[in-house]
């Protein structure tokens, strides 16, 4: 009898310890298991390459059991760029970022990156907030979040947050664009799809495909995980919804 996995530690989690962990109730390890399961469904694992930035999702170049390179905070997008290119169309390279690293200090790589229609995939992690450095007002906080640059909540003085999906999914390089979150089965289920898509459409070679997970971050948002899952759904995602934004088989 044929033994099929289907549930438990993805073949591709590397089960070793790490020197900081993950923040109780943090989803970017759910993030991560996901991107593990995903690489090894389309059976990728032999031929990848993870380039991952500075913040919470560095730890993807550790856990996920592929060769990776960690680069320069905001940086992703360029290197990727390089390796793709240098490595050839045959090895699939994915870009591992928080929203920090995509969207404020990497948003030239990123949007260069994408207007280039570079065959590479960017996975971003969003926490609406930057989760490393004590959850300061990023990018993507949304309006009226408090953070500890904006104690009294964001407003139009700070800036509107940055729809990352909706906005790269609108220039003319990307070839497939989405957001999703793990706040429910469903939602996973969802989200796990737009993984698979994003990463077909670089093995097909159509273009720059990206893909956005709402995450909590409940040690920077003063909240407990279950409290973290229902502002998701109360509040980022009203903010940022879910869904996909663009999705061709060519670029014209």
């Amino acid at each position: 009898m044929e033994e099929k996995w289907i549930a438990g530690t993805p073949k591709l989690w590397r089960d070793i310890p790490l020197i900081i962990s993950f923040c109780p109730g943090c989803q970017h390890g759910a993030a991560i298991k996901t991107l593990c399961e995903v690489i090894d469904e389309l059976g990728m694992e032999n031929n990848c390459v993870l380039v991952v930035g500075v913040g919470c999702n560095t730890m993807a170049s550790v856990l996920v059991d592929v060769d990776s390179v960690m680069v320069a905070h905001g940086r992703p997008g360029d290197v990727a760029s390089a390796m793709k290119r240098v490595l050839g169309k045959d090895t699939m390279v994915i870009t591992w970022q928080g929203d920090g690293d995509t969207l404020a200090i990497g948003c030239e790589p990123t949007v260069h990156a994408a207007a280039r229609s570079e065959k590479i995939t960017t996975f971003m992690v969003n926490n609406a907030n930057y989760g490393t450095t004590g959850g300061q007002l990023a990018p993507t906080s949304v309006m009226g979040q408090v953070t500890t640059t904006s104690p009294l909540g964001r407003t139009p003085s700070h800036g509107y947050p940055i729809q990352g999906s909706e906005f790269l999914g609108s220039l003319k390089g990307v070839a497939y664009s989405a957001r999703g979150a793990f706040t429910s089965p469903a939602n996973y289920q969802k989200t796990k799809k737009y993984m698979k898509r994003a990463l077909e459409k670089q093995r097909d070679g159509v273009g720059y495909s990206f893909v956005e997970i709402l995450s909590t971050c409940p040690a920077n948002w003063h909240m407990s995980p279950i409290e973290s899952l229902k502002w998701i759904e109360e509040e980022m995602i009203p903010q940022f919804p879910l869904g996909e934004f663009k999705n061709v088989d060519k670029i014209e």
